[in-house]
């Protein structure tokens, strides 16, 4: 993939905490190794990470607490400064970026979602979605038309005048996800952003973002540290360790081919059928495609094992496979997803 086609590029970033950090990575060309780090009394909370987040993906990074993440969503967005390393949004290298051109590119291109909802208790719904578009200096009406907009596809219409005390933890987060998406972000990050939310909330929400998601196409980096989540949201999850990305890649990668033991170790519970696609168990049509007929059973080929596997429970055998065009590529047999599961 070139830069061109992404939408964010991270190359060789670096952030150390201490003393002279910037002084100390040059005198080790750029590539201080652990030890050295320690020896210096240095943190490297993000070292040398290279990463391209596409256009309309949900690109998650996880890892255990202290493990880098959440320090590198900031750098992603330049609320804390790198040490070293270049990052690009839109071919654009936000190093070199002034302060005004920064705050410009906050207000108008990106949305953040954080783990504590940060609402601003003393206005309603209404005026709490708006805010940022006050901040942009929108006119009062426009603004809350758009408020409005944002609080309907969130799933709070008649909320528009309830304070934030008023409302439930999954209702103040789905507030929070609507103020982020009023200014209509080109690229959204959310850190952590259900983890604070009891476990059948946390799942609601997860449905909530996906559904949003099929709707917005957003390009979207999304920081956890539950790998269910993980799997469950994310086209591609890079997993980080000690201030590194140790491996980036499909969930279906990361499950079946760890880089590492480390990887290895962090996937060895999870079930294959919550990982695996369709189209990766589905046997072929020798080449050939065709239109779905009218009631016909199919998946989709992007549908996980676990979500296809219910449909055989009526006394169907196969299943077509079709593709974002309802063509069918392939097959999907009970056969073999009886003998995917049975094996783990």
């Amino acid at each position: 993939m070139t830069i061109s086609e992404a939408k964010l590029v991270c190359r060789n970033v670096w952030k150390l905490f201490g003393a002279d950090s910037e002084g100390f990575l040059a005198a080790h060309g750029g590539t201080p190794n652990a030890e050295e780090l320690s020896a210096a009394k240095l943190v490297g909370a993000v070292r040398q990470v290279d990463l391209d987040v596409r256009e309309g993906e949900i690109f998650v990074i996880m890892g255990l607490s202290g493990s880098g993440k959440s320090t590198l969503v900031r750098l992603m967005s330049r609320l804390i400064e790198p040490t070293a390393g270049d990052i690009l949004f839109k071919g654009e290298n936000l190093l070199t970026a002034s302060d005004s051109r920064m705050i410009e590119i906050r207000r108008h291109q990106m949305g953040m979602v954080f783990q504590h909802f940060a609402l601003l208790p003393h206005l309603t719904v209404l005026d709490n979605v708006a805010f940022p578009l006050d901040i942009q200096g929108m006119n009062r009406a426009q603004r809350e038309e758009r408020a409005r907009e944002m609080i309907e596809l969130v799933g709070l219409g008649g909320k528009e005048t309830a304070f934030p005390r008023q409302l439930s933890g999954g209702q103040q987060q789905r507030v929070g996800i609507a103020r982020s998406l009023a200014v209509e972000p080109e690229i959204w990050f959310l850190d952590e952003p259900f983890s604070a939310l009891d476990p059948l909330i946390r799942r609601e929400m997860q449905d909530e973002f996906m559904r949003l998601q099929t709707v917005l196409h957003k390009t979207i980096v999304f920081i956890t540290h539950d790998f269910d989540e993980a799997i469950r949201l994310a086209d591609r999850i890079a997993i980080m360790k000690d201030g590194e990305i140790v491996q980036a890649g499909t969930p279906e990668d990361i499950v079946l081919t760890p880089a590492t033991p480390y990887v290895a170790e962090f996937t060895r519970n999870v079930a294959r059928a919550k990982v695996i696609r369709t189209q990766s168990l589905m046997s072929g049509l020798d080449g050939q495609s065709a239109q779905a007929e009218d009631g016909q059973p199919t998946v989709s080929a992007n549908t996980r094992i676990a979500d296809a596997a219910p449909m055989f429970l009526d006394g169907i055998t196969r299943l077509g496979v079709v593709d974002d065009d309802n063509r069918i590529i392939g097959n999907l047999n009970r056969d073999a997803v009886v003998d995917m599961m049975l094996k783990g």
